[in-house]
């Protein structure tokens, strides 16, 4: 792990630089940022407001906002013709219901897709959209018939704006332990997924999290959510710089953790900006999340593990190659997102990152980071390899919880 310098003096100017950068790109780009998201209304929300209307037999629906506990029984006490009518009629609301069966949330979102795409397929043709919104809208296209395919596990999809998404790999509703990807800026439906650099992507994050638990412990029952149903920031501008998306974030990151089915132990695993929207939620969430992994984390909004107000082990991994490092960890103002995770003085579980690349190759196979983050998913702690040899990453921690 690099070693940091302890000037007094040059700390100070690098944070001064930092926040000139940041009022800067406040500014310029910042306000703009703001202004796009307001005003307009989602088709998730338009869904949700049908089904407030709404009546299955007769019978007045419930509340869609209501606790995930009374929405499973309210599913549980419908027939599967009645179940899949709903998910007809109302597919963004069922689609994205903390509640839902997930089986049903699979259907729904496909549904859900396949009427997204048909507009984005329309939209292409649009002689009133540009040359680049029209590539735009063929993008959309794609990738909405990618999520389609046979196999994908899509647990939320809204497709307004740079839209939201989250996908399961392995089977949720059996899975003895879950792990939750968190990831970071610039994520939305079209970077959700990539071809190139795919272990900078979640699908391709959860994807090598979830091969990498099964070679960790064959026998473990593990299931991996690719999630990014929250609108993280785009670029390094305001939205980056404060808590404003992590706030927003870290409500929803707290409803799909209670309303997963069963008691299962969940970990969290936040990448980048990912870890401001975990440290913002940790006080929050229920004691079922038993580890919470950050890896190149730019601060958690707090100045040390006990400020997060956890039950969780917090475990930090950064790369020694990673430009995080360089991004002074306070909070001024709130701009800023505080204390260095990877710090001797915040008190997480450091582990090793060797072999990862730069920011975004904390997932890539072969890294001692992503072994890591597997033995982590499956309770296997005392495999967990710490930083720079030291064992201390293991205290307070005897032998192996297993999955």
């Amino acid at each position: 792990m690099t070693s940091f310098d302890s000037s007094p003096q040059l700390s100070i100017w690098r944070a001064l630089l930092a926040l000139t950068v940041v009022f800067v790109m406040l500014a310029t780009t910042g306000w703009t940022a703001v202004r796009q998201h307001r005003g307009a209304t989602s088709p998730l929300e338009a869904s949700l407001a049908a089904w407030e209307r709404g009546h299955i037999d007769g019978r007045p629906l419930p509340d869609a906002g209501a606790p995930a506990d009374r929405l499973a029984r309210f599913f549980a006490s419908l027939t599967g013709y009645q179940r899949d009518r709903l998910a007809a009629r109302y597919p963004l609301a069922v689609g994205n219901m903390n509640g839902a069966p997930v089986r049903l949330r699979y259907h729904a979102n496909r549904v859900a897709l396949k009427q997204a795409r048909a507009i984005e397929r329309r939209r292409m043709h649009d002689d009133r959209l540009s040359p680049v919104g029209k590539q735009e809208a063929e993008r959309r296209m794609k990738r909405f018939g990618v999520m389609m395919r046979p196999g994908r596990q899509v647990l939320a999809f809204d497709p307004m704006g740079s839209g939201r998404m989250a996908e399961v790999l392995g089977d949720l509703d059996r899975a003895r332990r879950v792990s939750v990807i968190v990831p970071g800026v610039d994520t939305d439906v079209l970077t959700f997924e990539r071809t190139q650099r795919k272990y900078a992507a979640p699908v391709g994050m959860a994807r090598a999290l979830h091969g990498a638990e099964r070679r960790a412990d064959p026998r473990a029952r593990t299931a991996v959510i690719a999630w990014a149903d929250y609108t993280t920031p785009v670029g390094l501008g305001v939205d980056a710089a404060t808590s404003m998306r992590a706030d927003d974030g870290a409500v929803r990151l707290d409803s799909l953790v209670r309303a997963l089915p069963g008691r299962t132990g969940v970990a969290l695993y936040c990448h980048s900006y990912g870890s401001v929207v975990c440290g913002v939620a940790a006080r929050r969430l229920p004691d079922r999340v038993t580890d919470i992994a950050v890896a190149g984390s730019p601060g958690m909004r707090a100045d040390n593990v006990s400020g997060l107000g956890t039950s969780a082990r917090v475990w930090a991994a950064r790369d020694s190659d990673d430009w995080i490092q360089d991004v002074p960890h306070m909070e001024v103002g709130g701009l800023g997102h505080g204390a260095d995770p990877v710090s001797g003085g915040f008190g997480a579980r450091v582990v090793s990152a060797d072999r990862a690349r730069g920011h975004t190759g904390y997932f890539e196979p072969g890294t001692d980071s992503l072994s890591n983050f597997a033995r982590i998913g499956v309770g296997a702690y005392d495999a967990v390899r710490c930083a720079d040899g030291d064992a201390g990453c293991h205290d307070g921690i005897s032998g192996t919880t297993a999955a």
